[in-house]
């Protein structure tokens, strides 16, 4: 143990380098660290919400909207394939609503009894996940199975923090925290973040783009009545108003001619000949073609462009459009250009989101919980400084050397990781100090008792610390595995302490073992002492 290879010192000395270098930014402002070349060292500790401020959303993913959605396609294709084979029918709708268990279904009435057997056929393997059966009385039900239903309420979760996080992503909000939380919940923290609105608002729109043919063979006026005819539905004008000063109505055919799932980018930009505020867009290949055959064979029918539920234009299809590119206009102004460019390049969430919690931490609690933060670890840092020069004299001095270089490297690996930091964090780092040095302890306290049965200084350091390791190692390893499990299985505040806490440990036992010998071994091979100030 006393040995030390040549590239055993180097790497201790390039390791230590290293931490210095990856701690150094931290010690200028943000603007100077950012400003650095792109080859040296310029992270910084990323701070969390707790100590930077910012904004706490939790959302609600609305998923029966899902299983509605679902339903209502499946309505639609029973409608079609019925009508394909002149199979005479009615009742056709959706069964009741979700219920506890899952059990949503859709039925139909099938009039004619020599079509029942017929029907049964045709809608048996319509859409898979599904039981379908039909009575004596021609009644047609097809159900989902409550497998399906939860995978698509999984899918939905999956899918809505994706796009949330590309969302968010896109307004250069820095280390923002998106994560699952319970069966249908969305934890979003944002920190820097002391103004949600914009957020709140790009997160409230499910995005949903898709383009229909107007109806134009039926009345508006008798739609908005409530007589609206099958196949077709009533929407209004997102920006449009009659003299009355209530939205324009729009009769639409409920069939999606092109969805903008097939959207591949969206930008915002100027209309070449009034100069407003527009948004174009650009499908993929599938979407491109369906663009194409959609507006070629509808020349001179209008053709609306439906968000979220509202018809943002209809155009009057003028020519084909072959190319993929598309232009939608409105009363937009420049940023709301933009947001809508960026939730359609984002893509459209499965189900719309509800915000069941907001709060907002100032950036001055923020900075006041920095500050106790750092006035415990500073106290904390000193007591065990002031503990071990008392204790161990000079040795003591070597231990607290390699605390501190302990310190710089827990800050060094926080910034290259760019793990978030938050106040349980702080608390870790409390707690490594104090860990730090009980590995030296252990080592001082078996060289003295090899002192005293008359060993010589050098034979003492080698006994004291190859009989320590063992030791040493098993405490560690303990207590980095219940960190590694805190991080696994907690949320939140556990994860940040848990992350502070394993960092920590995995520094302390190289600078207590590596370090704290290399300067005892140095110091012994110069000095040669007959006894050791320990």
């Amino acid at each position: 143990m006393i040995y030390f290879a040549r590239w055993k010192i180097l790497t201790i000395i390039s390791l230590c380098l290293l931490g210095l270098a990856f701690a150094a930014p931290n010690f200028v402002d943000r603007h100077t660290a950012e400003n650095l070349p792109d080859w040296l060292p310029h992270k910084q500790v990323s701070l969390g919400l707790d100590l930077q401020g910012g904004s706490h959303l939790l959302l609600e993913v609305q998923s029966d909207a899902v299983i509605q959605e679902h339903l209502e396609a499946i309505v639609d294709t029973v409608r079609s394939e019925l009508r394909k084979q002149r199979i005479r029918y009615r009742a056709l709708g959706i069964n009741g609503g979700l219920n506890g268990d899952g059990s949503v279904s859709v039925g139909v009435a099938i009039t004619n009894l020599e079509d029942h057997e017929t029907a049964y056929e045709l809608l048996r393997n319509l859409e898979p996940g599904t039981d379908t059966e039909i009575d004596e009385s021609g009644q047609l039900t097809i159900e989902l199975l409550d497998q399906t239903v939860q995978d698509r309420r999984i899918s939905a979760i999956q899918q809505s923090i994706e796009i949330v996080r590309r969302r968010i992503d896109e307004t250069g909000v820095r280390e923002p925290t998106i994560q699952r939380q319970g069966d249908d919940r969305i934890l979003v923290q944002l920190p820097g973040v002391d103004d949600p609105e914009r957020i709140k608002d790009l997160l409230g729109q499910t995005a949903k783009m898709s383009f229909h043919l107007v109806d134009t063979e039926n009345s508006v006026d008798d739609a908005v009545a409530g007589r609206v005819p099958p196949g077709s539905k009533l929407m209004y004008s997102a920006d449009e108003v009659l003299p009355s000063g209530e939205p324009f109505p729009y009769l639409i055919k409920k069939r999606v001619m092109v969805s903008g799932e097939t959207l591949v980018d969206a930008q915002p930009s100027q209309d070449g000949r009034t100069g407003e505020p527009v948004v174009t867009f650009r499908f993929d290949t599938r979407g491109a073609k369906k663009f194409g055959d959609a507006t070629s064979k509808n020349i001179g029918r209008p053709f609306a462009i439906v968000l979220d539920g509202r018809v943002i234009s209809a155009p009057v299809i003028r020519d084909a459009i072959l190319g993929g590119f598309g232009q939608i206009s409105g009363t937009f102004s420049f940023q709301s250009a933009q947001d809508l460019a960026l939730l359609l390049r984002a893509g459209a969430l499965p189900a719309p989101l509800v915000i069941l919690e907001e709060r907002t931490v100032g950036p001055g609690l923020g900075a006041d919980s920095v500050a106790a933060g750092k006035i415990a670890s500073i106290v904390g840092l000193l007591a065990v400084i002031i503990f071990m020069a008392a204790t161990y004299g000079l040795f003591g001095l070597m231990a607290n050397v390699a605390l501190i270089m302990n310190m710089f490297l827990i800050l060094a690996a926080l910034s290259a990781l760019q793990a978030t930091l938050t106040l349980p964090g702080i608390a870790g780092i409390v707690l490594t100090i104090g860990m730090a040095v009980d590995a030296n302890v252990l080592v001082f306290e078996r060289i003295r008792e090899e002192v005293r049965v008359g060993r010589t200084a050098m034979s003492a350091v080698d006994a004291g610390y190859s009989r320590a390791l063992k030791t040493i190692i098993d405490a560690n390893v303990t207590t980095l595995i219940a960190a590694i499990l805190l991080y696994t299985f907690g949320s939140g505040p556990v994860r940040g302490f848990a992350v502070t806490l394993a960092i920590g440990i995995v520094t302390s036992m190289f600078t207590a073992i590596m370090l704290v010998r290399l300067l005892a071994v140095s110091w012994l091979r110069s000095r040669k002492p007959d006894q050791l100030p320990l």
